[in-house]
């Protein structure tokens, strides 16, 4: 039983793990109600994705699903918390990647809404895709700071505001 492709999965977490952090240690509470757009995503709610979707993992490695309805979605009243959350989204991930095998990752993975099957594929497409989702909204997240002039991270390089890592 192999664990190879699992350890590659908890590098790749890793290896966005700090950028993400320092991304959503910088997050203010306050404007989490904040939009560039009337069609984008509140400030608060893109940050508590990007602080979740470690925990879509766990919940694909070990409930083999995900229902939209009865996800539970946590409320951090402070910068601090949402930082822990995404602490222990990341924990909880890379714990459950350790415990399983790559024959494992062949098991399907169901996302629901209400108990109805949406979609459904392999375990393995949907760690692969819920990291770059992760990244995708972090992304976006340095957008909405940037257009607060709260200072961007250095993330796969140096940014305007820090030039060395």
């Amino acid at each position: 039983m192999s664990n190879i492709i699992c350890q590659q999965l908890i590098k790749e977490l890793e290896s966005e793990e700090r950028a993400t952090r320092k991304c959503l240690e910088r997050i203010p509470m306050e404007l989490s109600d904040y939009k560039p757009h009337e069609k984008s995503m509140a400030m608060g709610y893109l940050a508590l994705l990007v602080a979740e979707i470690p925990k879509w993992i766990t919940h694909i490695i070990e409930k083999s699903e995900i229902d939209f309805v009865t996800f539970n979605h946590f409320q951090p009243k402070t910068t601090q918390e949402l930082v822990n959350h995404f602490d222990e989204n990341m924990k909880g991930a890379k714990t459950s990647l350790q415990k399983i095998t790559d024959e494992d990752l062949s098991e399907q993975f169901y996302l629901k809404r209400e108990g109805k099957t949406l979609f459904s594929s392999p375990k393995l497409d949907n760690l692969g895709s819920s990291i770059n989702h992760m990244v995708h909204h972090r992304g976006q997240l340095t957008v909405y700071m940037r257009l607060n002039d709260i200072p961007v991270p250095s993330i796969y390089g140096p940014s305007a505001d820090e030039k060395v890592f």
